[in-house]
């Protein structure tokens, strides 16, 4: 089993541990939510939790189909609970159960147990099951791996492959940052496999079964023109109007519907704009980015590569991973690729794979300028010339390091 030290979702999961409210882990499949729960469950038995406490369910294991209806969920939880002591309930892909709101409600409300509980899509966290938890749950939201866990994982299960940096960022971007494909790496067509397996599992279960498509090969059209586009700024009529152009007739309503059934999968990320002058977010517009360009050279083919874009793209996932909400930046005649925005404050990114060339390195810092003010700017880029230059208060980083948290 792949088990690649993740601390900072470990250490959510200890810092919420017996409080009244439910913790949720909400991610993309394969992205180590089930690893994790076995971490932490190894971690409460280190800690003074007896094996007897400790009540776990799997949703996707044909053994526990039987439990796929609330009541029978429930009635089988409640005949294990001990009386006397706390109980660590862990419900893990919980959307499989029907109407498993009603279950989770139940548990929630008796004062010994603490509840877990996993799902591998947006939509499992809406509806009644979030009217019931208003105000009751903290939700951890899991991606594949970073690239530092990325590199270290290699480290403990690959050691014969002696990368550079650069040629670990470039084994991460083909052979994806989900973490059992490290299991499989310098195997590429295992990895094409494994990720075929993952890509089919999500449109065909997350996907057109939630949403009831009749039309795959339509869904499959919209997926890779996201995929392409990662990182241009898009309309969903801009999206019909291209597939039309290009003989794939679509309608603006349905590639809208399908978009969101591809965001709601946790597949696709959707990153709205930000006006920095007007401090509002704008509602037309947005840019798209993928959970794993693993994934995207499975679909679309190494050819394809784009290397602004891609980095762009897993700076993105980044800034999610150390607690962002992150925007595109609007700014009259220009633009900011990131506006991450937390609990300090913002923080504006231009993200390059180089700038060696001084237009090109004038033109990306020009955004940045026009924004002045006191907020933290950064450049980032893939060039180890000009990394640790500081350009009239905007800071250049290589990427990698920023990545790894160097420099």
């Amino acid at each position: 089993m792949i088990r690649v030290n993740r601390p900072e979702y470990l250490d959510f999961l200890i810092r919420s541990k017996d409080r009244q409210i439910i913790k949720v882990v909400s991610g993309i499949r394969r992205a180590g939510k089930s690893t994790l729960f076995d971490i932490y469950r190894e971690w409460l038995h280190g800690h003074g939790v007896g094996e007897t406490q400790i009540i776990s369910i799997n949703f996707e294991e044909v053994d526990n189909e039987r439990l796929a209806d609330y009541r029978s969920l429930y009635e089988h939880i409640k005949a294990r609970l001990l009386p006397d002591r706390m109980n660590y309930v862990f419900l893990d892909e919980i959307q499989h159960v029907d109407m498993y709101e009603k279950a989770v409600g139940s548990l929630f409300a008796r004062e010994n147990v603490d509840l877990y509980i996993t799902g591998s899509n947006a939509w499992f966290m809406s509806g009644e099951l979030a009217t019931l938890l208003t105000g009751r749950y903290v939700e951890l939201k899991m991606l594949p791996l970073s690239f530092a866990e990325y590199c270290e994982g290699l480290e403990l299960y690959a050691p014969e492959r002696r990368l550079g940096k650069a040629e670990r960022y470039a084994a991460y971007l083909s052979e994806s940052s989900f973490p059992y494909a490290l299991q499989l790496t310098g195997r590429q067509r295992d990895i094409r496999e494994y990720l075929a397996g993952i890509y089919n599992s999500i449109l065909l279960k997350d996907v057109v079964a939630r949403l009831r498509l009749s039309d795959v090969m339509m869904l499959e059209s919209v997926a890779k023109f996201l995929f392409h586009n990662i990182g241009s700024l898009l309309s969903t009529s801009k999206i019909a109007n291209t597939m039309t152009s290009a003989g794939r007739k679509i309608d603006q309503k349905t590639v809208e519907k399908y978009i969101r059934g591809l965001t709601d999968s946790l597949m696709v990320y959707r990153a709205n704009r930000y006006d920095i002058k007007g401090k509002q977010y704008l509602a037309t517009l947005e840019k798209y980015y993928v959970a794993d360009i693993g994934l995207r050279h499975f679909l679309l083919g190494g050819g394809t590569a784009d290397q602004g874009h891609m980095l762009e793209n897993v700076v993105y996932l980044e800034l999610l991973r150390r607690g962002n909400d992150v925007y595109v930046g609007h700014l009259a005649g220009g633009e900011v690729d990131f506006v991450a925005q937390n609990a300090d404050g913002e923080t504006y990114y231009q993200v390059a794979a180089t700038v060696l060339d001084e237009s090109v390195l004038r033109r990306e810092l020009a955004p940045l300028e026009r924004i002045g003010g006191y907020h933290p700017r950064m450049l980032l880029t893939l060039d180890e010339a000009g990394a640790g230059a500081n350009h009239n208060g905007i800071r250049q980083m290589n990427t990698l390091d920023w990545l790894l948290n160097e420099g």
